[in-house]
């Protein structure tokens, strides 16, 4: 299915839900924000929430410094 991920257009196996998405970017254990068609996703709901065909998303990684 298609979506759009940080502005991109790409295609993704469906269903996939919000943290296999997050997985599969190799983002997992890392501290991430994302946000699903303008609304922020808890990360409590990130196994529960499916993406959909057209959904926009945005992930941001949290980088540390000093």
């Amino acid at each position: 299915m298609k979506i759009v991920l940080n502005g991109e257009p790409r295609t993704v196996e469906a269903p996939i839900s919000v943290a296999e998405l997050v997985q599969s970017l190799g983002y997992a254990g890392k501290r991430v924000a994302i946000e699903r068609n303008g609304e922020i996703v808890p990360r409590s709901a990130h196994p529960q929430t499916l993406i959909a065909p057209d959904d926009r998303l945005e992930i941001v990684v949290a980088v540390g410094g000093g």
